[in-house]
């Protein structure tokens, strides 16, 4: 699963790397966790890209009542797409990009009870996207407090890498900017976008110890 990632990168440099019209006014984000508003990246309506605030957690769109903050949908396994309720309309129609410049993973240490915690990011530094999906907020869900956001979102996860394998069972799906436009496409036929759920080559990314507790969100 993905817990915890990170986006320290300016607004400018996301607007140049997901062709965005509109620069997000952004300030860096080390701990960034489930229940709290997440940049994701969609196609707009007329044409084009719009980012806009997320909050991370989805919730589908038949839920009924409160929505339960401390069981959030943060992740959504590959696998199950097409299958699971909560994710198969959002599957088919509701496909964004979430931005990020790195992501947490946590090793038991052998012999004690604290865990390691691991900095995933590309080499060169760059940005990167997770394949996400989002749904608007159901009606018959009220906000939780202080939530300023009406849509909600959750990562894809996959198998891992070489890289995040001794680390963790699952990583999130990362893709390539070549494939943006047609992951974004709403018009896409979802089996079309099932080769695209695979792990990113290890060698393109590095894993960096940090120190725990993480830095303040």
């Amino acid at each position: 699963m993905c817990g915890r990632f990170t986006l320290a990168k300016p607004g400018e440099a996301v607007a140049a790397h997901f062709r965005l019209e509109t620069a997000p006014v952004l300030s860096a984000r080390y701990n960034i966790a489930p229940t709290q508003a997440v940049l994701a990246v969609r196609a707009r309506s007329g044409g084009g890209r719009e980012a806009s605030g997320f909050r991370w957690g989805l919730i589908p769109s038949w839920a009924r009542g409160a929505a339960n903050p401390t069981a959030p949908l943060i992740n959504a396994r590959a696998e199950g797409l097409a299958r699971k309720p909560a994710f198969r309309e959002a599957w088919r129609q509701r496909r964004c990009l979430i931005p990020a410049d790195g992501f947490y993973e946590w090793q038991p240490v052998e012999g004690k009870k604290q865990r390691c915690c691991w900095h995933i990011r590309r080499r060169d530094g760059e940005l990167f996207a997770f394949a996400g999906l989002w749904e608007p907020w159901p009606p018959a869900v009220a906000l939780p407090p202080g939530a300023a956001s009406g849509q909600s979102c959750a990562l894809i996860t996959t198998r891992p890498n070489p890289l995040v394998a001794p680390v963790h069972d699952r990583m999130p799906v990362v893709l390539p900017p070549e494939v943006y436009a047609k992951w974004l496409d709403p018009a896409a036929e979802a089996a079309a976008l099932e080769p695209l759920l695979q792990p990113w080559q290890a060698d393109a990314w590095e894993r960096v110890r940090v120190e725990t507790p993480l830095p303040p969100a």
